[in-house]
Order: C-alpha cells, then sequence, then structure tokens
C-alpha cells in the first residue's frame, strides 16, 4: 500500500475538519448562512468544472495519441452524458449542500467542536440505515462499536460535564440533521452512476447543490458588490476545503487503499475540528472531551481493525 495513496486519503479528511472554523470566523465577520454557504459552493463548483474540462482535454489527447479504436471510444464514453444522468447527478449532490447548510446553521447555537462531534453521527446512522434497508440485524462488533460511538459523543460533546442544562436544543437538532443528511449523501453518492469519471461526477453533483442553495437563498452576493469583500475569501477557503480538495484526493486515494483504511483515515476530520476550534476560535475543549474524541475514533477504527485481524488470523491458519 503506498504511503501517497495514504496521505492523499488523510490530507482530503483532514481538509474536511478545517470548515467549521472558517465558518465561525465568517459569522464574526458579519456574513449570513446563505452567503456563506452560497460562496463555498459558487468557487467549489468553478475549481471542479476547471478540473473535468482539464479532464476533459486530457481524455482527448489520450484519444488522438491511441491508435486503438475500442480503447478511444471506452475513454471518451464517461464525457458522454445524457440530461437525464445529468439530473441524477445533480439531485445526488443536493444532500451535501443541505448537510451544509445544516452544519453551518448549526454554528450559530453551538461550539464547533460539538458540531463536529453531532455531525460524526453519521457513522452510527449509515450503519442503522443499512440494517433496516437490508433487513440484516448488526453482529457483534457493530453494536460495540455502537456503543463506542454514542459513548464517547456523550463525553466529546461535554454533556457530562454540562451541569445548568442549558443546552440550546435547535443546535443541536440541526447538528443531528446535519448528520442525517450527511448519511443521505453517502448512500446517494455511492450509488450514482458510479461507472462516470470522478471529475464530471463531481463538477455535476457540486452544480446541483449550488442550483438549490440559490434557490433557497437568492444569491443577492453577486449583484450588490459583497462578493468582493472578504467574503469571497472564506468562500474560496471553503470551496477549496470543503467542496474541490477532499473529493479529488479521495478519487486518487480510496480505490487504492479500500473503503475500510479510508473510513479510519476519514475520523482525522474529527480532531482536526476540535484541534482548530479550541487553538483558532479559543472554545474550551476539556480533558474529558478529548478523551471523548479519542473513543470515537476507537469506534471508527473497530470494524476494519476486527476485520484485519481476521484476516490474519485465517490467512495464518
Amino acid at each position: 500500500m503506498k504511503m501517497k495513496y495514504l496521505l492523499s486519503v488523510l490530507i482530503g479528511a483532514s481538509s474536511y475538519g478545517v470548515l467549521s472554523t472558517i465558518v465561525v470566523l465568517a459569522y464574526g465577520q458579519g456574513y449570513q448562512l446563505g452567503e456563506v454557504v452560497g460562496t463555498q459552493l459558487l468557487t467549489g463548483c468553478i475549481l471542479a468544472w476547471l478540473l473535468a474540462i482539464y479532464t476533459g482535454w486530457k481524455e482527448r489527447r489520450k484519444e488522438e495519441k491511441s491508435v486503438n479504436a475500442l480503447t478511444k471510444a471506452s475513454s471518451n464514453r464517461s464525457a458522454r452524458l445524457s440530461w437525464k444522468h445529468r439530473f441524477l447527478l445533480m439531485l445526488a449532490g443536493t444532500p451535501t449542500a443541505i448537510t451544509g447548510l445544516l452544519y453551518y446553521h448549526s454554528l450559530r447555537y453551538i461550539p464547533a467542536s460539538l458540531a463536529i462531534v453531532l455531525l460524526f453521527q453519521f457513522t452510527w446512522i449509515s450503519v442503522l440505515v443499512q440494517a433496516v434497508s437490508k433487513r440484516q440485524r448488526p453482529n457483534g462488533i457493530t453494536l460495540i462499536t455502537l456503543g463506542l460511538l454514542l459513548g464517547g459523543t456523550l463525553f466529546a460533546a461535554g454533556l457530562m460535564e454540562q451541569r445548568d442544562g442549558n443546552f440550546p436544543m435547535i443546535g443541536i437538532a440541526l447538528g443531528l440533521l446535519s448528520a442525517v443528511s450527511y448519511t443521505l449523501f453517502i448512500l446517494f453518492s455511492g450509488k450514482a452512476l458510479p461507472a462516470i469519471h470522478p471529475a464530471y461526477r463531481s463538477a455535476w453533483m457540486i452544480t446541483g447543490g449550488l442550483v438549490l442553495v440559490f434557490i433557497l437563498f437568492p444569491p443577492q452576493f453577486l449583484f450588490n458588490g459583497m462578493l468582493w469583500s472578504q467574503l469571497l475569501l472564506f468562500g474560496f477557503l471553503l470551496g477549496l476545503f470543503g467542496a474541490f480538495i477532499p473529493p479529488v484526493l479521495f478519487a486518487v486515494g480510496v480505490p487504492h487503499i479500500g473503503e475500510g483504511m479510508a473510513g479510519i483515515l476519514g475520523a482525522a476530520e474529527l480532531p482536526v475540528a476540535v484541534l482548530l476550534s479550541s487553538f483558532v476560535l479559543h472554545e474550551q475543549v476539556t480533558p474529558l472531551q478529548w478523551g471523548g474524541v479519542i473513543i470515537v475514533l476507537l469506534g471508527v477504527m473497530l470494524p476494519e481493525l476486527h476485520k484485519r485481524r481476521a484476516r490474519t488470523v485465517e490467512y495464518s491458519s
């Protein structure tokens, strides 16, 4: 397993952990939810389409050099999308926009360190959805994993240290709904035309998310001059770290390291977000909360570690 593929997934996951800190800083400058998410998806969409155009150019050059007609036909197939396929990809991309709206809105009410922990509940929600859809009862290791995730969340969210019971329930509800939406995004994105080149899939999916956000929040910032303020910087950083870098690096690394290892490395998002909220936003993160973060990470890693151990025992016997 080459280190560059491991690093690509690790960097991609860590990029997601940067987002909550940037959003809180943008809120501090007076920008609103629609402006923040709108500029993120706008810049992410531009970057994604630039990558798609570059990918198409590389494929055309490959076709010109190719002497095999079959190779030429197969390399060109990924770029030929019907409008039905484009619409399906755009529809599959809407949950990522909804996730951003819910997650970023939760940051209005709760600390970034708590919001990321709530978003991370997609790990057990996705397991629950798969168990219900396949009508299969979770096995023992899955139940232990769910217990670790839920228990770690109680500590990481600071619930065990909260004495006045003054948690804003709207913020917690928004954070949990963002986890549900992210689960839907994972399910839809994996099934939406997987044979299409990742560059084209990402571009159309981000376009779908952008259209939805612009419908819900008409982009007045495009016409009132606000775009050319600090909003452009925040939007560019959010688009770069949230809508461009992770999909590209995941597309490079995941096929070579497998989904299980990608899930383990993907957990890097959680400590990065908590670290930045502590050092950049100066949010108080207690040792007990850090213990909860470690428990959550162990819960994410446990299934893959168990699978690898079972495989090793099988080979040795």
